[in-house]
C-alpha cells in the first residue's frame, strides 16, 4: 500500500505561522516525518511525500505526484488559524476534511482518524467537515486533510511546538490508518542468542589412538559431533 503525507505549505510561506511567529510546516513536517517513521513498522507501506523542505511546493504538483505515483490514500496535514492570525484568541480543536462531494470511503476514514485524534489529545471535536480544497478536489485516490490545532490560539499553540504533541498526533493518524485498512505489523527481529557457559563432555582417555577412533566412529553413528583431541 502507498501512502502519501503531504506536510502542507513550507518554511517560506507567508502567514502561515502561530501568532508568536512559529511556523505552520514545522508541525506540519514533524508529523509527516514522525507518521513516516511509525508507518515503517508495517508490512508493504510505501511512504511518499508530497511536499518539500527546500520550498512550498505547488499544490498541483503535490496532487500530481500523488497520482503519478499511484498513491492509495492522500494525507494532508496541517494546523488550523482563526481570524488574521495576528491576535490570540478563543477557537480551538480539531477538524478532519474531505471533498465536498463527501466521497464515501474518504468519509469512514475522516471519521475514523478524528475519532483517534480526540481520543489520544483530548482536544475539542469540529468534527469531520466538506470542502472544496485542491488536494481534496485533485486527488485520485482517498483524501483528507487534517486540521491539528488552532496556531491563533495560545494554549493550542504551544501544544503544536511541543514534540509531544507532535508525536502524538502522528500515533493517532497511523494508528486510524493501520485500523481502516487492516495492515499488518511487521514480526519484531529475532533476539539474538543469549550468552551462557558451554559444557563439554569426554567420553573415555586411550593410550591407543586406534580405541579412541573406534569409540568416536560410534559415538558418530548415533549422532554426536566428536573430535578426537591428543594430550
Amino acid at each position: 500500500m502507498k501512502i502519501a503525507i503531504d506536510a502542507g505549505h513550507g518554511y517560506t510561506t507567508p502567514g502561515k505561522r502561530t501568532v508568536d511567529g512559529t511556523r505552520e510546516y514545522e508541525f506540519n513536517r514533524a508529523v509527516a516525518n514522525e507518521m513516516r517513521t511509525l508507518l515503517a513498522g508495517y508490512e508493504n507501506v510505501t511512504v511518499l511525500f508530497t511536499h518539500s523542505d527546500a520550498r512550498d511546493a505547488p499544490l498541483q504538483e503535490r496532487t500530481d505526484k500523488a497520482n503519478t505515483e499511484l498513491a492509495d490514500v492522500f494525507v494532508s496535514i496541517h494546523a488550523n488559524a482563526f481570524g488574521s492570525g495576528t491576535a490570540w484568541n478563543d477557537v480551538k480543536g480539531i477538524e478532519t476534511y474531505v471533498h465536498d462531494s463527501r466521497p464515501q470511503q474518504a468519509l469512514a476514514l475522516a471519521n475514523a482518524v478524528q475519532k483517534e485524534l480526540i481520543e489520544k489529545t483530548k482536544r475539542t471535536d469540529r468534527g469531520v467537515k466538506a470542502a472544496n480544497f485542491h488536494v481534496l478536489r485533485e486527488t485520485k485516490m482517498t483524501a483528507i486533510l487534517i486540521e491539528c490545532g488552532f496556531m491563533t490560539n495560545q494554549e493550542e499553540a504551544q501544544a503544536l511546538k511541543s514534540a509531544g504533541y507532535r508525536k502524538l498526533c502522528a500515533e493517532a493518524i497511523t494508528e486510524a490508518l493501520a485500523a481502516f485498512y487492516k495492515l499488518k505489523k511487521k514480526a519484531p527481529p529475532a533476539p539474538p542468542p543469549a550468552p551462557g557457559k558451554l559444557y563439554k563432555v569426554q567420553v573415555g582417555a586411550f593410550a591407543d589412538k586406534a580405541n579412541a577412533d573406534a569409540l568416536a566412529n560410534e559415538l558418530r553413528s548415533k549422532g554426536y559431533s566428536v573430535i578426537v583431541l591428543a594430550e
